[in-house]
C-alpha cells in the first residue's frame, strides 16, 4: 500500500519507519503528540474511494497526517462500507499501537459514523464501537471523529 504526505510527496519507507521518524522528529522538537486514525469512503457510481489518515496532533501546535487510498468495484451496503471504514484503520491502529506506546503517544480510532439514529451511518454504530473498544483503542464517532470526518473526507472528496 502506498502511502503519501499530504503535500502529496510519496512516502518511501515502510509506514511504520516513517511514523518513528515523525514521532522522533517531534519529541525532538519538544512537542507532545496524539495520533488519531480514521477512514472515510465515497461512493461514485461503481466504486467506492477509500481513504485512510494517520493524523499527528502537536499539542497547540497543529498537526499533519500521512494518506492511504484504496479504491474498489465490490458493491456494499451502507453497515458493510461502514465496518471496511472501522476495519482499514484497525489494521493501520494494530500495525503502530506498540511503536506509539514505546514513545508515550496516545491513540484514537476514528469512525465516520453518526451517533444520530436519523442517520443511515448510525446502524454500523455499535459493531464498529464494539469492535474498536474490544482491540484497546480509544473510539471516537461524529462528532468528535475529525480523523474520518474531516481529515479523510477531504481526500475522497
Amino acid at each position: 500500500m502506498i502511502w503519501r504526505k499530504f503535500s502529496g510527496e510519496i512516502i518511501q519507507a515502510p509506514i511504520l519507519e516513517e511514523v518513528e521518524k515523525a514521532i522522533e522528529r517531534e519529541i525532538g522538537l519538544g512537542n507532545k503528540l496524539k495520533v488519531c486514525i480514521g477512514t472515510d469512503s465515497q461512493v461514485k457510481g461503481s466504486v467506492t474511494d477509500f481513504a485512510t489518515v494517520i493524523v499527528f496532533l502537536r499539542e497547540q501546535r497543529g498537526g499533519f497526517m500521512f494518506i492511504q487510498q484504496e479504491r474498489t468495484s465490490q458493491k456494499m451496503s451502507i453497515k458493510e462500507r461502514m465496518l471496511s471504514e472501522v476495519q482499514k484503520s484497525i489494521d493501520i491502529a494494530y500495525k503502530l499501537c506498540d511503536l506509539l506506546d514505546l514513545y508515550d503517544v496516545d491513540l484514537e480510532v476514528h469512525a465516520d459514523i453518526n451517533t444520530n439514529p436519523m442517520f443511515k451511518s448510525n446502524q454500523a454504530l455499535h459493531e464498529a464501537m464494539g469492535y474498536i473498544l474490544s482491540m484497546g483503542f480509544v473510539f471516537k464517532a461524529k462528532p468528535e471523529a475529525f480523523a474520518s470526518s474531516y481529515c479523510a473526507n477531504k481526500i475522497v472528496q
